[in-house]
């Protein structure tokens, strides 16, 4: 159903109006919630606008220039919309925000009011409050890139190009024996070397933590010949023994590395022979060799 904003702007101009608001909130694991005010739910692009979800929005502060607009969401916490397990768990941190006003008598009369993301969410008794950042939020967060000896691109991204579906470099395994949520043991890992998995990610595919993901601080082959990952924060929701998970190989950002353990080094996005620190302290020695050659060996 395509929008028609002129017709929402005609009918507005009759001082009849039959208008509700909708709000569409996308997590980062796919998922699309669908709020409205009015009384009865409704669907348009793909989304199911729920009735009586407890959710509302104050006004929408915009402004022209690179102003950073912003609202804010109130709602209850339930089992059927915004449960605070999933809050807990971090699924809605950082998720988009599409905010229209509709005419629910004609739902191709609406316009988008407003599209950012989630900021800060504080929660209790039984209630949220979500901060709501306009498109021009991203502005305000260091941007550019640094030089610097180690790749900068993130491993499986655009700019590393490197695709972690390769067999040998992802495994799919159930959970055996967790610690804390933190620490997990395995009887053995076949084909993959000590350490293999460290500064890689694991990612929760079953269970009540399904979505999640973490990174991996330590991968260690054990003594007894059992395996140990160890995350580097724990997951925010539970997770039990059979419930399946996702391990990356890690990548710890040396040129070396990506030459030897992926052969992706045409896309190493780092400079490994940029000077470093003690090069800017350095100063010529009658000690040292000054035939005119390189420095570096």
């Amino acid at each position: 159903m395509t929008a028609d904003p002129t017709g929402l702007y005609a009918h507005l101009a009759t001082g009849a109006t039959t208008v509700c608001r909708a709000w569409a909130l996308r997590r980062s694991d796919g998922v699309t919630l669908g709020f409205t005010d009015h009384d009865r739910a409704f669907s348009f692009e793909g989304i199911r606008f729920k009735a009586d979800s407890g959710l509302t929005a104050r006004a929408v502060q915009q402004s022209t220039g690179l102003s950073v607009d912003n609202s804010q969401a109130l709602g209850a916490l339930s089992d059927a919309a915004v449960t605070e397990a999933d809050i807990l768990a971090g699924r809605y941190d950082g998720a988009e925000v599409f905010a229209w006003l509709v005419n629910w008598a004609d739902l191709s009369q609406r316009v988008l009011q407003f599209r950012g993301s989630l900021g800060e969410i504080t929660r209790g008794a039984g209630a949220f409050e979500a901060e709501l950042r306009g498109l021009a939020e991203r502005l305000n967060q260091p941007q550019g890139r640094v030089y610097q000896r180690n790749c900068s691109a993130l491993l499986g991204d655009v700019s590393c190009g490197f695709d972690l579906e390769t067999p040998g470099y992802v495994l799919k395994r159930a959970v055996e024996h967790v610690d804390q949520r933190q620490v997990f043991r395995f009887a053995r890992f076949i084909g993959f070397d000590d350490r293999w998995f460290e500064r890689g990610r694991l990612i929760v595919q079953s269970g009540d933590a399904a979505g999640l993901r973490a990174f991996i601080k330590r991968d260690r082959l054990l003594a007894d010949g059992t395996r140990e990952i160890e995350l580097w924060q724990s997951l925010a929701a539970d997770i039990a023994e059979g419930d399946m998970l996702r391990l990356e190989a890690g990548c710890d950002k040396r040129a070396e590395t990506c030459r030897t353990k992926f052969a992706n080094f045409i896309n190493f996005r780092g400079f490994p022979h940029i000077p470093g620190e003690d090069w800017l302290t350095s100063f010529p020695s009658s000690s040292t060799v000054n035939d005119g050659g390189r420095l570096r060996g």
